[in-house]
């Protein structure tokens, strides 16, 4: 797909609501499918998408929303059974259609053959918890997978300070991907300086191993 897509969301709650006007604020032509009438009636008054007021596991409701012409469609609502219900209703009645579901739990590999693509919003809430939290790693919120992208300080006197790449030994499973200022992808001669973040891609097993070099 490229350029402004049609986009059908079901559930116009918390997250339906905001992603609704994220992809509105882009351009895309956006239509929410939600039950609830009075949050429906604000949708409406929000002007961020067509509105269909219904239950998006009812067959009769989901045409309503031309399927044939969407591009893809999210079920977004806090209920997994129902978001996977709407997916496969999908796939029945516009198999070209790409489905994305929203999850209640950490998603495994049980929905991929059901659906393409699996959300937890959750993680990137966390993620973003930790963020406020912890002062000097900050994680990118929406990697998908178990890789974490981090941003990461370089305390004074930690093991890798005032040492290029190819001096220090770190972990097997991580990477420095970029130098202090981001403008360059980071080489054998990049020098951790002390006091300045870089980031870093690190496999979940060795964290706590590179956290520690930084840190000291």
């Amino acid at each position: 797909m490229d350029g402004n897509f049609r986009i059908v969301i079901a559930g116009g709650g918390r997250v339906g609501n905001r992603v609704a006007h994220i992809l509105d604020d882009r351009g895309h032509d956006v239509t929410v499918i939600e039950q609830d009438p009075d949050r429906a009636e604000a949708l409406s008054d929000d002007y961020v998408a067509t509105v269909i007021e219904g239950d998006a596991t009812r067959p009769g409701v989901l045409e309503q929303a031309d399927l044939e012409r969407a591009d893809v469609v999210a079920a977004l609502t806090s209920l997994t059974g129902t978001n996977l219900a709407v997916c496969l209703l999908v796939r029945e009645l516009a198999p070209d259609t790409q489905t994305v579901v929203r999850t209640e739990r950490e998603p495994g590999e049980e929905f991929d053959r059901f659906v393409d693509e699996v959300i937890f919003p959750e993680r990137a809430g966390a993620r973003a918890a930790v963020n406020a939290i912890e002062p000097d790693v900050s994680a990118l919120e929406d990697v998908t997978g178990t890789l974490d992208i981090l941003e990461v300080h370089v305390a004074e006197g930690a093991p890798v300070a005032g040492r290029s790449l190819e001096e220090v030994s770190l972990p097997h499973g991580s990477l420095v991907v970029s130098d202090a200022a981001g403008d360059t992808l980071a080489g054998p001669e990049t020098v951790l300086h002390p006091g300045e973040s870089y980031l870093v891609a690190v496999e979940p097993s060795v964290v706590d191993e590179v956290l520690n070099l930084f840190r000291g």
